[in-house]
């Protein structure tokens, strides 16, 4: 379940609302096509949340740390680096 999996449902209803010009008795290829855009809009939106609960879960785990096995001890740990290169002439 991915992003492109919804854009692609977007441009395929897309493509079978506007494009196509195709009947069939008792069959509107329009109203497919407005369905699979709902769909795949659906399925991007839901890809997306996902997605932001998956990076929000790794920078909170990477952020804290638990000391001494208690859960509520919690500490934050920053890195600094410093370069001593030389200046570039």
């Amino acid at each position: 379940m991915t992003i492109a999996g919804g854009i692609i449902l977007i441009m395929l209803g897309a493509i079978l609302t506007w494009a196509v010009e195709f009947d069939i008795a008792g069959f509107d290829i329009n109203v497919v096509g407005v369905i699979l855009m709902i769909g795949g809009l659906a399925w991007l939106l839901f890809a997306v949340y996902r997605l932001s609960l998956a990076r929000r879960a790794v920078a909170d785990s990477a952020a804290t740390a638990v000391i001494d096995d208690d859960p509520v001890v919690q500490r934050r740990v920053y890195e600094e680096r410093r370069y001593n290169d030389p200046p570039v002439v």
